[in-house]
């Protein structure tokens, strides 16, 4: 035999197939997708709508220091210009009110005047570029000629100001040493010649090189050029508008919200609970994924799909009957436990059933037992037949167990059904009943000796229980079954109910073959489905609080003009029969 649940040794170069993985799953958010695009696209018409009446003139001002000879190499201009100051004292508000005089702009329009422009400086120049944004190409021009214009005038008149400044300073310390000095010499006139006329002499010429002195830096400063720049590019009035166009905004704005819904999708993706994709699933049960049912468009579907119009189903299930067979851990045993995680059985009920006509339809004897004691249904939603007395009915002592007539004993009863699946043969079927005490019917030893079925040669047992996270009936079951089948869909189950279904079923001493997945049911919500299934009816008990009767259960009274579905008097046509609600 060979066991197919040995995960397989991963492909040396399965990145793309990877990455095509990643991207399906992101497609699975479509609506996130969808709503970033559709944002993006309204982002996109308002900035197609606001920048349609908006215009942008640009004028360049190259900056100049102060200089005597401005044909010197060795002067260099980024040393005496700090431009980043420069560009702050463009955006002054000093420029802006003598921009504001000369356009006539009022004091209520002074904020509107300077919100308008943007001084930028080109890396590795001198160069301050104006940029003034406006409703119109004249005004833009206008605007950005009257900032730049400011601009220079205020440059000239600092730099003018800085001049007469220290002019002045030069002055003011040379005037009392040349004072000085024409007292001096007036005495030197007066004096006789001698000792103390040659050192009034020697003062005098002291007096005269720091006079000089001062006057050659007076003369050195009134000979600087003082012009602050040229303007290499006046404002012209643009020839159209400054926005990309309502097309190119759609783009964009479609670009940037794809983008966007991409991002979300991801976040959405790594927060997301459920399981991914199949491997995910596979990683949490550690079994691998047997078969992926295709989505039923009738809404409920068939609970045996031989014989449908649609033949994926049922070939679907051979599949997955295909490989339990060939599963060496289930052909030492051949008894299969198919339950659900939590939520509706309905699928569940549906696979067990398929894959018994599956395993009949191979020539084994197939038994499929009802073990959901809470809400049996596979009686009056199969074509059934009564059967012979299995041998597990054989009480001790030699009598026989049940009778014809549906009694007050435990399940099981000894009730045995004939399914007629068709092509694929029949199998047997053990009808569930509500029971008053249900771990201790699946625990008895008519349960136990029922799924001993399975050793006979030949023989196969497929049993279905409740949803294993709802009730413990399943974990009471596991360890006399051994193999385990998962039937979820995977958008409606958490990564860690799996993890946990897993690590139940082990610690009960069973083992999960594998899991089968389907997709949400017709009305279901997707997410985490909620436990629909109803709780077994309870006792009813006497006011005064003595001993409780009791309660009624299904089949046990039934009155001669009666039917009691599945008791082997109906029989249903198979491409009519469909599945209800459980």
């Amino acid at each position: 035999m060979i066991e197919t649940n040995r995960p397989a040794a991963a492909p040396a170069d399965d990145e793309p197939d990877l990455l095509r993985d990643q991207f399906r799953q992101l497609l699975r958010y479509r609506r996130l997708i969808g709503a970033g695009i559709g944002i993006g696209l309204l982002g996109g018409v308002y900035l197609g709508i606001s920048t349609a009446d908006t215009y942008v003139a640009t004028a360049d001002v190259v900056l100049r220091a102060p200089t005597d000879d401005p044909f010197n190499p060795s002067l260099a201009p980024d040393k005496a210009i700090n431009i980043g100051s420069e560009r702050q004292v463009a955006l002054s508000s000093s420029i802006a009110n003598e921009a504001a005089k000369k356009l006539g702009v009022s004091a209520s329009g002074f904020a509107a005047l300077r919100s308008g422009l943007q001084v930028t400086n080109p890396p590795q120049t001198m160069v301050l570029r104006f940029t003034y944004t406006a409703s119109s190409p004249k005004e833009a021009a206008k605007r950005a000629n009257a900032m730049t214009e400011a601009y220079l005038l205020k440059r000239q008149e600092s730099l003018d100001a800085t001049r007469d400044k220290m002019v002045k300073g030069y002055k003011e310390q040379r005037d009392p040493i040349a004072k000085q000095l024409d007292e001096l010499s007036k005495e030197i006139a007066r004096m006789p010649a001698g000792a103390g006329r040659d050192a009034a002499t020697s003062s005098k010429t002291d007096l005269q090189s720091e006079v000089g002195g001062y006057n050659t830096k007076i003369t050195k400063l009134e000979a600087l050029d003082m012009t602050p720049g040229r303007v290499t590019s006046a404002a012209t009035a643009p020839p159209g508008a400054d926005g990309p166009g309502i097309l190119m905004s759609l783009a964009l704005g479609a670009a940037v919200g794809l983008a966007l819904g991409l991002l979300a999708a991801w976040v959405r993706l790594v927060f997301d609970p459920a399981p991914r994709s199949e491997g995910d699933v596979a990683r949490a049960l550690r079994a691998p994924v047997l078969g992926y049912l295709p989505r039923d468009r009738t809404g409920g579907g068939p609970l045996l799909a031989a014989g449908e119009a649609d033949p994926r189903l049922a070939e679907e299930y051979r599949s997955m009957a295909f490989r339990l067979a060939y599963d060496a851990r289930f052909a030492d045993r051949r008894r299969l436990l198919v339950v659900a995680p939590r939520g509706s059985s309905e699928t569940a009920a549906a696979v067990a059933v398929n894959l018994a006509a599956s395993f009949a339809e191979t020539g084994k004897d197939v038994l499929l037992i009802e073990a959901d004691l809470r809400t049996p249904v596979l009686a009056s939603q199969l074509p059934t037949d009564a059967g012979g007395r299995p041998r597990w009915s054989q009480t001790p002592g030699g009598q026989k167990g049940g009778g014809g007539r549906h009694s007050d004993s435990e399940w099981p009863d000894g009730r045995q059904l004939v399914v007629d699946a068709g092509e694929s043969g029949s199998f047997d079927l053990i009808p569930g009943e509500r029971a008053r005490n249900v771990p201790r019917a699946l625990t008895s030893p008519r349960a136990t000796r029922l799924i001993s079925e399975a050793d006979s040669p030949n023989a196969t047992v497929v049993v279905l229980a409740p949803p294993v996270l709802s009730y413990a009936d399943a974990l009471a079951l596991v360890d006399r079954v051994d193999g385990v089948l998962v039937v979820c869909n995977p958008r409606g189950v958490h990564r860690t109910d799996l993890i946990r279904i897993r690590e139940l079923i082990s610690g009960a001493g069973g083992t999960v073959l594998g899991a089968v997945l389907h997709a949400p049911l017709p009305g279901e919500k997707r997410g985490r489905g909620k436990d629909k299934t109803p709780a077994p009816a309870p006792a009813a008990g006497s006011p005064a609080g003595g001993p409780k009767p009791p309660q009624p259960i299904p089949y046990e009274v039934a009155e001669p003009e009666q039917h009691i579905p599945g008791d082997g008097t109906d029989t249903v046509a198979l491409r009519t029969v469909r599945m209800g609600r459980r």
